[in-house]
């Protein structure tokens, strides 16, 4: 990445963070119909799964809640209660920690909607979502010209 453009991320980095506090979780132990409450009334597709000491452990979401109710006659609800967040959530999640690195997070946001951000213990810090990083690409696409002169190298002719 250019440094220019990348001292422009970096100068809206404050912004990135929506701190744990203000995440919807849940926690592994959990029976899987309260996590199904927590992300109906959420209204979020997915969540961070926690654990009592506030340690990052994987991701919940409502595909995997919905595999569980899937029986052999249908839809049932009521396995949901049998079983724990830990039970079907997924673990194999990529984090990312402080100082954030802006070209990391630009190439994972492609196919993730946010992405987990921990502490060195593991501790959830909060989460960096593809929105908070699309309105730092639009500051800096609209203001790049506020902060540096832009002289074209020569007649460039972009290719599709």
């Amino acid at each position: 990445m250019i440094k220019p453009i990348e001292q422009m991320f970096v100068h809206r980095q404050d912004h990135f963070l929506i701190p744990a506090e203000m995440v919807a979780n849940v926690q592994e132990d959990n029976n899987l119909d309260h996590a199904f409450l927590v992300l109906t009334k959420v209204k979020y597709a997915t969540i961070p799964v926690l654990d009592k000491k506030q340690h990052f452990k994987g991701l919940l979401s409502l595909p995997m809640l919905t595999e569980t109710m899937l029986g052999m006659n249908g839809i049932d609800p009521t396995r949901l209660g049998r079983k724990k967040v830990a039970e079907v959530m997924q673990t194999d999640v990529t984090t990312i920690k402080l100082p954030y690195d802006i070209e990391e997070i630009l190439h994972l946001l492609v196919d993730q909607p946010f992405l987990v951000v921990v502490s060195d213990e593991g501790l959830f810090t909060g989460i960096v979502t593809r929105r908070e990083i699309m309105k730092a690409v639009n500051f800096v696409a609209h203001d790049f010209d506020k902060y540096y002169a832009i002289t074209a190298k020569e007649d460039l002719k972009l290719q599709n």
